[in-house]
């Protein structure tokens, strides 16, 4: 018996005030069996010119620069009822897409969901401030002004929750954008953009231009229309986008690579604190800025706490993402699954020992996709390239500490500065932690949590910005002082003598 024909695969072209444009395809083959399940137009710099071109024309429009921010809450809460009425098959295409195992994907889309529902009531609630005591008849108001035409590029990681932490955002201060998601991912955000017209958006207000980075994403950075750049990639791109927003001095938001630690002490729950290890190095295949890939494990528990580490990560189930049963899906592509390979070999060679994992699984229903087994790697220095470098994958390096001032030390000791956990029951300790640790967030006695009224983002070299929450709102904003006075002020020029 033949096996079944696999559907034919989704075709799109670029989302551009309102319509379908379509350019040469791209082909996207799923990571987890090797099959082509979608075509994205290949974006140009004439595609992004029509995109922002777009977008700038609806933001000039009355019909959006002067409409109420109640107005623009109503669209955010529309569309939110639309994203819910579509969340299985956006968690599908996801799912598909990144190779994350389904039940995962779905609580991406209802976290996602929650951000579009928050920046509705930030929509609502967004106020300035007035000064009235600066001088006699002398009143300022400060307010928040939309930034203008913004541009938006997203990873292949978390294709439509990272997407939902910005576009709300950028629709709640009044703004207008062009997306860029990742050539490898593009399906959600193409259907999230339809969606946004069906919620009653004008045509031009959400724009998509599909493509890579060289292709389409350079030519948007460098746009002289886009006021603001929110990018969410890898530090070494981060810079590139810096780079290519000096000359016209657009401002840009980068939330970048991390190396979280999870620190461990000996007065921790030990069982949910080594529940929570192995749940935030590897959820999402490890595929994540906030993994917490180091464990740093007080010395007087390492080896009965790297046990239970490595008994629950060797319990986790490998396999497809459309498997209920999975808890590991495949990696974003092959060549990046070898790239992981190649860096637990170079912990090895650093002296690490290899306690879980290291390897593609056996099974043969997965030798087409780019599986790679949970991997615990002891003994590792602060120098090893496991310990400093962000693998992004499901690697867990192992280290111990003897004391507070070293895992301090050892947790700070990265170029990245994005998330952190700590794990004890001395308050004391918790706060001393919290303070001098360099991150954007600390987790205690949690980890890789949050909620859409918090904002996030990082230090160091996990960039700068961030999204969700107020401060998420504020980055799509112009900071304007009006400034009035009951009386024209006297001209310092004007003699004390002089009549006007």
């Amino acid at each position: 018996m033949s096996a079944p024909k696999p559907p034919d695969p989704r075709t799109y072209g670029h989302h551009i005030a309102g319509g379908r444009v379509d350019g040469p395809p791209l082909e996207r083959r799923d990571p987890a069996r090797g099959e082509v399940v979608a075509r994205y137009a290949a974006g140009t710099t004439d595609d992004v010119n029509a995109a922002v071109g777009a977008a700038a024309a609806a933001f000039a429009a009355a019909s959006w620069r002067r409409i109420p921010a109640t107005a623009r809450a109503e669209l955010l809460e529309k569309l939110a009822e639309l994203l819910e009425r579509n969340a299985d098959r956006l968690a599908a295409l996801d799912s598909e897409e990144v190779g994350k195992p389904l039940r995962f994907a779905r609580g991406d889309l209802a976290l996602g969901i929650g951000h579009v529902r928050h920046a509705a009531a930030l929509a609502r609630t967004t106020k300035g401030d007035a000064y009235t005591g600066l001088a006699p008849g002398y009143t300022v108001l400060a307010t928040r002004e939309p930034a203008g035409v913004v541009g938006i590029i997203t990873p292949w990681n978390f294709p439509a929750l990272i997407l939902l932490q910005k576009l709300p955002y950028a629709i709640a201060a009044g703004c207008t954008l062009v997306v860029k998601p990742s050539e490898f991912t593009s399906s959600s955000t193409l259907e999230i953009a339809a969606l946004c017209e069906e919620a009653g958006f004008p045509p031009g207000v959400v724009n998509v231009v599909t493509g890579t980075g060289a292709a389409a994403g350079h030519p948007l950075v460098t746009h002289p229309l886009i006021s603001y750049v929110s990018f969410t990639g890898s530090t070494r791109v981060g810079r590139e986008v810096m780079r290519a927003s000096a000359d016209s001095l657009t401002r840009v938001g980068l939330e970048l690579g991390g190396k979280a630690a999870n620190v461990v002490f000996a007065d921790a729950d030990l069982d949910a604190a080594a529940d929570a290890v192995v749940f935030g190095a590897f959820a999402n295949q490890g595929e994540s800025c906030v993994a917490g890939a180091r464990l740093l494990v007080d010395a007087a528990i390492g080896d009965e706490f790297t046990a239970a580490v490595v008994s629950r990560a060797a319990a986790l189930s490998v396999g497809m993402p459309d498997d209920p049963r999975s808890d590991i899906g495949a990696l974003i592509h092959h060549g990046h699954r070898d790239g992981v390979h190649a860096a637990v070999l170079a912990g090895v060679e650093n002296g690490g020992k290899v306690l879980a994992g290291g390897r593609p699984p056996h099974a043969p229903e997965l030798a087409a996709g780019a599986f790679y087994e949970p991997t615990v790697i002891a003994s590792v220095g602060r120098e090893s390239p496991v310990f400093q470098r962000e693998i992004f994958g499901p690697v867990l390096s192992v280290t111990t500490f003897g004391s507070e001032e070293e895992a301090l030390a050892l947790a700070n000791g990265t170029a990245y500065g994005l998330a952190q956990s700590v794990w004890t029951t001395d308050l004391d300790r918790a706060f001393e932690m919290s303070r001098g640790l360099e991150a954007g967030t600390v987790w205690v006695n949690t980890t890789s949590d949050g909620s859409p009224a918090l904002s996030f983002g990082g230090v160091k070299q996990s960039g700068f910005g961030r999204e969700g929450g107020e401060e998420g709102l504020r980055e799509f904003t112009e900071y304007k002082t009006v400034q009035f006075r009951g009386e024209p002020r006297v001209s310092p020029f004007r003699r004390p003598d002089e009549k006007p």
